[in-house]
């Protein structure tokens, strides 16, 4: 099955079994283009075989020119295989590109790689690299500095290398990094993968925020100044918690000219007013800002007042409330290590409430183990632990713990402190001694993992097993509910194999179960994502935050 092959004959078994599904409607519409792409097939051929109509993109309609400036935060620059928020990668993703970008529509398509192939159990990929492309030095990208790049992913002595979890396939799990013979080159523009255990979601993981592709000679102390990169921007400025801006690098040839691409943009700015909405409005008001990087809860209702417009998307972004289950208190005792105290704090907890109060309503009510409809291996039979506050503090009284005060603590933004607000009130009206901590971010971020009892945002991904081998699959670098179950990696790793949606439903349905059973999580609801913007500027809101500079711009 080749990526670049229009021939039916050639298309990859389990790409007809998902059309045959989504004519069943036991698919969405994104979630069969999300899977059939990234199995190698390309977003026309995807079309097509599901008998969909393939939207139209309004790129080829933005003036040439211009500055645009976005309100975001400015954060400290790293690594991106540790990147850790989108806006690290909004800057940095004008010049640091991906091997492939996942749209709205659920599409997973070409960018430095120009086609990919799949063999029936996903076990081995084939990886055909762009030709024509350089990095902005003036040296060819070839298929050495993919390989380079996937083999950095899988290193797992790297602290925070979230892409580590991504490519966990192609890893030798005793060593911590790529096992031998997991990654070949072929020749200057192949690479060819082979895996541990079948994995399906290799290539959605190379579209993720994380993955952006460095130079051999990458270093963090340059990235924000002189950086080598393959990109059409280069960086003008880095001033943490102030700005940042990116500007176009005329000297550069960029390799997406060639293929019809345009950079409307000159220059874009990033300017941070802090985590109040009121300021980015009273910024918008004063003609500071052209667009917001994201527009939270009732600040998306005043927007048409001040003669901006917003673009939205449904999402399967989240928020979680969540206890670890290792961190100590200031007694040194580590409460949430009682999977009955963690059932207590969900079973007190209304999720149409926390909707509701932490963010406007604008969304939809999720079930406490972070699978939604969104997903294709998502099974909707099962149900979280019952909402009962009367149940909860029996609970709780059972773990010898009911006058226990109990910590949350959360960033002072609008909704993620609005939510956690929400559940705060709840737990005290079931009983519950609770303590409200509100740091702002630049204290927040520095230790999101660590603290006893908090809340934090999570971005959309295709899959909800990406989203578990992130976050619950015991001691990765994102796990912040420090939960160890090798019964539930086990699952994951068996549900990950199984291309049939049916089957793998099967797998994944015990995944959720065993996450709301334990009482994880408190994951109340799904985000509708908002941008405010000009009239006149397109530069719509992502499903997953990733930034296209390229599709930016204002209307000719």
């Amino acid at each position: 099955m080749s990526h670049d092959k229009n021939n039916y004959e050639t298309i990859h078994p389990a790409a007809k079994m998902y059309a045959q599904e989504l004519k069943e409607g036991k698919l969405s519409r994104r979630e069969f283009i999300a899977r059939t792409t990234a199995l190698g097939l390309t977003a026309t051929t995807a079309y097509a075989l599901g008998g969909l109509t393939q939207p139209a993109h309004a790129g080829g309609h933005l003036q040439q020119g211009g500055t645009m400036r976005m309100q975001m935060d400015i954060l400290g620059l790293k690594d991106p295989r540790t990147f850790d928020w989108t806006q690290l990668a909004h800057f940095a993703g004008g010049y640091l590109e991906y091997l492939v970008e996942y749209n709205n529509d659920g599409s997973i398509t070409p960018n430095l790689l120009e086609s990919w192939s799949t063999n029936d159990n996903a076990s081995k990929y084939t990886l055909n690299v762009r030709k024509g492309v350089k990095w902005n030095n003036g040296e060819d990208f070839t298929a050495e500095d993919v390989a380079r790049n996937i083999e950095g992913w899988c290193d797992k002595s790297v602290e925070g290398n979230s892409m580590a979890v991504r490519m966990a396939s192609l890893i030798d799990a005793d060593a911590g990094k790529a096992a031998a013979g997991a990654i070949k080159v072929v020749d200057s523009h192949t690479v060819e993968l082979t895996c541990v255990a079948s994995d399906i979601t290799v290539i959605a993981g190379m579209a993720d925020y994380p993955a952006a592709v460095v130079h051999s000679t990458f270093s963090v102390d340059t990235m924000g100044t002189n950086p080598v990169g393959t990109g059409p921007f280069m960086p003008d400025g880095y001033d943490v918690g102030v700005k940042a801006a990116l500007v176009k690098n005329e000297a550069h040839d960029w390799w997406g000219y060639s293929i019809g691409r345009t950079v409307p943009l000159d220059r874009i700015e990033f300017i941070d007013y802090g985590t109040d909405p009121s300021a980015w409005i009273a910024a918008a008001e004063g003609d500071e800002v052209d667009v917001f990087y994201e527009t939270v809860g009732e600040y998306v209702d005043i927007i048409p007042g001040i003669g901006w417009e917003n673009s939205t998307i449904s999402t399967g972004s989240t928020i979680v409330i969540r206890p670890n289950q290792v961190a100590q208190d200031a007694d040194g005792n580590t409460p949430y290590a009682d999977k009955r105290v963690r059932q207590a704090l969900a079973m007190a907890v209304d999720n149409a409430i926390c909707l509701e109060l932490g963010y406007a309503g604008k969304g939809s009510t999720a079930n406490n183990f972070h699978s939604g409809s969104m997903h294709p291996e998502h099974d909707p039979s099962v149900e979280r632990l019952p909402y009962d506050p009367e149940k909860a503090m029996a609970l709780m009284k059972e773990a010898g713990m009911e006058d226990y005060e109990h910590e949350i603590t959360s960033i002072d933004d609008d909704w993620r402190k609005n939510t956690t607000d929400s559940v705060a009130a709840q737990l005290r009206d079931a009983g519950f001694k609770v303590k409200r901590t509100i740091l702002p971010g630049s204290t927040f971020w520095n230790d999101w993992t660590k603290y006893p009892f908090s809340s934090t945002n999570w971005n959309h991904r295709p899959f909800a097993t990406q989203v578990w081998g992130l976050a619950y699959r015991s001691g990765e670098a994102w796990n912040e509910f420090a939960w160890n179950s090798p019964e539930f990696d086990a699952l994951l790793a068996e549900a990950n194999a199984i291309s049939d949606a049916d089957e793998r439903r099967k797998v994944a349905g015990k995944c959720q179960a065993l996450i709301a059973e334990e009482g994880v999580t408190i994951q109340p609801y799904w985000r509708a994502l908002y941008r405010s913007h000009k009239p006149e500027l397109q530069c719509e809101q992502h499903i997953a935050y990733h930034s296209h500079h390229y599709k930016w711009g204002f209307k000719a």
